[in-house]
């Protein structure tokens, strides 16, 4: 296991979108445990495979004292009526928060390592860690969800940090 280094905004890695995982292997058991210990932080919610540089569709969380793991996850359902506004922020864009609506209520299937189906699924906190994690693992960053003139503050704030 090794704690490791997060891609930040920049990193053409970040805008990839991931490659499912086909063979459970030991690459893939490494990444895992290398996801969670990654993950098992103050501050931090959620780890794509991504954000460390490996473009293979798994993610990790870190949500009210749970850690787990998730390969080839799905978003199958989000709630249609209620929405959040909350500030987001992300392990690859150090630093700066900034409001994006998500949906309420999110439930990802994938599977874990033995090959079983697992259905991650959560309210508030965990449905915008689910949603967050999959954009990540299509290539997607927060930043591509926000509105336009929070984006033009969301980049100027990332060229004075450059």
């Amino acid at each position: 296991m090794a704690l490791r280094e997060i891609r930040t905004v920049g990193d053409p890695v970040l805008r990839t979108p991931c490659d499912p995982i086909t063979t459970i292997d030991e690459r893939v058991r490494s990444l895992v445990e290398d996801l969670l210990e990654t993950v098992d932080m103050d501050g931090r919610a959620g780890l794509a495979a991504n954000q460390i540089g490996v473009g293979l569709r798994a993610f990790s969380w870190n949500i009210d004292d749970e850690i787990g793991y998730v390969l080839n996850p799905v978003i199958v359902e989000l709630s249609e009526d209620e929405y959040q506004d909350g500030d987001e922020g992300c392990l690859s864009v150090p630093g700066l928060w900034f409001p994006t609506h998500r949906a309420w209520y999110a439930r990802v299937v994938g599977t874990d390592l033995d090959g079983r189906e697992v259905v991650v699924e959560g309210t508030e906190l965990m449905a915008r860690c689910l949603q967050h994690e999959v954009d990540h693992l299509d290539g997607m960053l927060y930043l591509d969800r926000l509105e336009r003139s929070v984006r033009k503050k969301a980049m100027r704030a990332i060229r004075e940090q450059l």
